[in-house]
C-alpha cells in the first residue's frame, strides 16, 4: 500500500467512520434497549447516560461524509444517488430519534412519553439496520456502468447479505450499548442491563459467526488481499482475540476493559473491511472493471492537500472535545430537574 494522498484520505476517511461507529454505536445501542424496560425512571436515566454526548457523536458521521464528498466526490455521488432511498430513511431516522430525546419529557403523559419512546428505538434500530445493510452492498458490490454511475434498483440491494450484516451490525450496536449502559448505571437498572448485556454478546457472537463463514464462502474477493499478504491475517487475529475478551472481562465485572474490548472489536473489524476493498471504495458487481477506487474517484492531488492541511487542523479539535466531554460527565448517571 503505497502512501500517497489518494491513500491518506482512504485511510482518514475510514477513520471518522470507525469513530462514529464507535461512538455513536453505543448511543444507537441504547436505544435499541431502550423498551426492554417498562419503568419511566429507568428509561429516563438510559436517556440521561446518553444525553450529553449523543450529539456530540453524530458530528462524526457528518465530518465522515463531508470527507467522503471533498475527498472522493464520484464515490459521494454514485452511493447517495444508488442508496437515496435507503439514505433518505436513515436521515429520518436519525432525525426522528434525536426529536424523540428532546421531546420525550416535555410532557408527563404517558401516552405522549410512550410514542416517543417508540420513535426513540424505532429510529435507533432502524439507522444501525440501514448502516450494515448499506456497509454489506459495499461489500458484497453493486451494479456500477461505465459512466460510475449506479446502474441498480433499490430492492436488488435487499440481498440476504447486506441483510445479514445489517442485522450484525444491530447486534454489535445492541452490546456495545448494554456494556456502556452498565458503566453508567446503578442499582437495578444496572443489574438489568448485565443480564441484558450478556445475552447480546451471544447474539452477537452468533451473528458474526454466520457473517464469516457466509464472508468466506460468497464473498471471496473480500478475503483476497488476505491471501495475498497473510501478514494481514493479524487483524483477524486481533479482532478475534478482543470479540473473545469481552465475555471474559464482562464476566469479571471489568466493564470499562469490556467496553474497551468491544470498542477494538468494532475498530478491528473497521480495519479488516478497509484492508479487504482496498483500492476499491465502491466495488462494481457483475463488472469488477467499473468498481470506483481510490484513484479514478478522487479529487485532484492539489484540492487532496489543501484539505488535509485542514483535516490536520480540524480533526484534533473533534477529538480534543469529544475527550473533553466524556471526561466531565464521567460517572454514573444523576436524574434533576435539568435532565431529559
Amino acid at each position: 500500500m503505497n502512501l500517497d494522498l489518494n491513500t491518506i484520505w482512504f485511510i482518514l476517511v475510514g477513520a471518522l467512520f470507525t469513530g462514529y461507529a464507535l461512538l455513536d454505536g453505543f448511543d444507537l445501542g441504547i436505544g435499541a434497549l431502550h423498551l426492554f424496560t417498562k419503568d419511566d425512571n429507568e428509561r429516563r436515566v438510559m436517556l440521561n447516560s446518553i444525553g450529553p454526548v449523543w450529539d456530540g457523536n453524530e458530528v462524526w458521521l457528518v465530518t465522515g461524509g463531508g470527507a467522503l464528498f471533498a475527498a472522493f466526490p464520484n464515490v459521494y455521488a454514485t452511493v447517495f444517488s444508488g442508496f437515496y432511498l435507503a439514505l433518505m430513511l436513515l436521515l429520518a431516522a436519525l432525525i426522528f430519534r434525536a426529536v424523540a430525546i428532546e421531546f420525550r419529557s416535555k410532557q408527563p403523559m404517558r401516552w405522549w412519553r410512550q410514542m416517543w419512546d417508540i420513535g426513540f428505538s424505532a429510529g435507533s434500530v432502524l439507522s444501525g439496520l440501514l448502516l450494515g445493510v448499506a456497509l454489506g452492498n459495499i461489500a458484497w458490490g453493486i451494479p456500477i456502468d461505465e459512466r460510475g454511475e449506479f446502474a441498480g434498483t433499490f430492492l436488488g440491494l435487499l440481498k440476504p447479505y447486506p441483510l445479514l450484516v445489517g442485522v450484525t451490525t444491530v447486534a454489535l450496536f445492541m452490546m456495545h450499548g448494554a456494556i456502556y449502559g452498565t458503566m453508567k448505571t446503578e442499582g437495578a437498572l444496572h443489574d438489568k442491563l448485565r443480564a441484558w448485556a450478556r445475552r447480546c454478546i451471544i447474539f452477537f457472537v452468533i451473528c458474526a459467526v454466520t457473517l464469516t463463514m457466509a464472508t468466506l464462502l460468497y464473498v471471496p474477493h473480500l478475503s483476497a488481499r488476505v491471501r495475498e499478504y497473510p501478514e494481514l491475517f493479524s487483524i483477524a487475529l486481533l479482532n478475534m482475540l478482543a470479540i473473545a475478551n469481552i465475555p471474559r472481562e464482562f464476566h469479571h465485572g471489568r466493564d470499562w476493559r469490556a467496553f474497551l474490548s468491544s470498542c477494538a472489536a468494532i475498530a478491528s473489524l473497521m480495519a479488516l473491511f478497509a484492508v479487504d476493498i482496498f483500492p476499491n471504495l465502491v466495488y462494481s458487481l457483475p463488472n469488477p472493471d467499473n468498481s470506483l477506487t481510490v484513484y479514478n474517484a478522487a479529487s485532484s492531488p492539489k484540492t487532496l492537500g489543501i484539505m488535509l492541511i485542514i483535516a490536520c487542523i480540524g480533526v484534533p479539535v473533534v477529538i480534543a472535545y469529544t475527550f473533553s466531554i466524556y471526561w466531565i460527565f464521567r460517572g454514573k448517571v444523576k436524574l434533576d430537574r435539568m435532565s431529559y
